[in-house]
């Protein structure tokens, strides 16, 4: 892939700098030189890692619930719920995406949000609802998105059914595992803003950090260590999540 490709990518796609260096590893003063044409010849591991950010998501092609094998970009949550109980995926915008099965720090980690949350809501008396993964959530309402995020908040009961979450959840948050980067930093992260998730947090063990997104403040993320006490917007900071012993299971993770 050439550099000039990669610049038509990133333009479709709405990449930011930021995003391409965390995703590829490649420093972001280096990232801009090289997209700025500053740099004439990146060296080939760099510009290998930088492809990595631009290809394409690997999508499962199944035989579909009506026999056949479906064009990619046209799945739907009937073909979702007739993939095999074992095979573990995201449905998004009709392409599947693979989901490896998470390591047991990563379920330490998710295990460790939902119950600081889950506390904190039953002292309080409090009408939302959190969930862990695996839970199915259809995103949009519609029948090309059905996605499994690690922790949600749901705080409009109608919005519960039986086999599924409908619509855009309250607060999301996303353990970062080597396999989800891509998807959970820039994918995930456009649907969920679009789709009116309120705030939406994303767990990096490898980076030490958090970022927050609050849809309804600043476009940019606050960004936090992996072992600070963290207010949630949507509480208005009443509820703050403790993450050291989260930090001690990031340092095994990674």
């Amino acid at each position: 892939m050439t550099i000039q490709e990669m610049k038509q990518l990133k333009q479709e796609r709405g990449y930011t700098y930021a995003q391409i260096a965390d995703l590829s590893g490649v420093p972001l003063g280096t990232v801009q030189k090289i997209f700025n044409g500053e740099t004439k010849s990146p060296r080939y591991d760099t510009l290998t890692a930088l492809e990595r950010v631009f290809a394409e998501p690997m999508v499962v092609r199944e035989t579909s619930a009506y026999g056949a094998e479906r064009k990619p970009g046209t799945y739907t949550i009937d073909d979702y719920r007739a993939l095999p109980d074992e095979q573990r995926v995201e449905l998004i915008d009709g392409y599947f995406y693979d989901m490896a099965s998470p390591t047991t720090f990563h379920q330490l980690m998710a295990g460790e949000v939902y119950r600081q949350v889950a506390n904190y809501i039953m002292e309080q008396g409090g009408a939302c609802t959190p969930f862990i993964s695996p839970i199915d959530v259809q995103l949009d309402n519609d029948e090309k998105t059905m996605i499994q995020p690690d922790v949600i908040i749901v705080c409009n009961p109608d919005q519960i059914e039986r086999r599924n979450i409908m619509g855009a959840p309250d607060f999301v948050l996303e353990v970062i595992s080597p396999g989800t980067k891509h998807r959970d930093y820039i994918t995930k992260l456009y649907k969920y803003e679009q789709a009116g998730v309120r705030e939406y947090w994303i767990v990096d063990p490898y980076k030490k950090r958090v970022l927050v997104y609050f849809f309804k403040g600043e476009v940019s993320p606050a960004i936090y260590p992996i072992d600070a006490d963290i207010p949630v917007n949507i509480y208005e900071g009443k509820l703050t999540l403790k993450f050291q012993q989260i930090a001690k299971w990031a340092v095994s993770e990674s």
